[in-house]
């Protein structure tokens, strides 16, 4: 069993199942292109328009933006003021807060952030949390050497790219004004307290 699926249970049914072998850096790498090439198989519940599908329960409020590609699955909520972008795939009963911005970023079912919030290059499991202001960032703007490092049990893995959030476990729960640096990984079930900082690449 690979990363994503010790993660996320829901991946393996998902569309993006196909991409397996990937890890969760290399398919957010590639979600434009993904997220563009799954909307040709979208059924008639979908209204599609210049790259944006939106499924026909979902509910997209006036002044949301969304910029293709993107898939916005039924039922969900895209809030005043949210901005959806780059390549997004947004499964069933997701809520978008007002003012919130998702970038190049999964989203699987029921997962909510709940306003003010970036979630930038990730990967968020089911019934993911984040409470207002509460931030995955995707870029190490401090450091001179960008290139995100990945520690997952006793290895360091070179993701071999500058732009990764975070991959987040199922059921996790992100407090208020929290912020998950670049490169992280979150158990299922994770609790994030308010104000914290989650920063896990390696001290070297």
């Amino acid at each position: 069993m690979g990363i994503l699926e010790e993660h996320v249970a829901g991946f393996e049914g998902s569309p993006f199942a196909s991409f397996a072998s990937r890890e969760a850096w290399g398919l957010v790498e590639r979600l434009r292109e993904i997220v563009h090439g799954l909307l040709d198989g979208l059924d008639s519940d979908f209204r599609i328009e210049g790259g944006i599908a939106v499924h026909r329960t979902a509910t997209v409020e006036g002044g949301a933006s969304l910029k293709p590609p993107v898939i916005v699955g039924p039922r969900c909520l895209v809030a005043q003021g949210s901005l959806i972008r780059d390549g997004c795939w947004v499964d069933e009963d997701c809520v978008m807060g007002p003012g919130s911005e998702l970038k190049a970023a999964i989203l699987f079912r029921g997962s909510k952030l709940a306003h003010f919030n970036f979630v930038g290059d990730s990967i968020l499991g089911a019934d993911v949390n984040l409470e207002a202001g509460a931030i995955i960032a995707n870029h190490r703007n401090e450091l001179d050497q960008k290139g995100i490092l990945i520690v997952h049990g006793d290895r360091t893995i070179e993701t071999g790219t500058t732009k990764f959030g975070a991959l987040v476990g199922d059921g996790t729960r992100i407090g208020a004004n929290a912020v998950v640096a670049p490169g992280a990984i979150l158990a299922p079930r994770t609790i994030v307290e308010r104000l914290a900082l989650i920063d896990q690449r390696p001290r070297t």
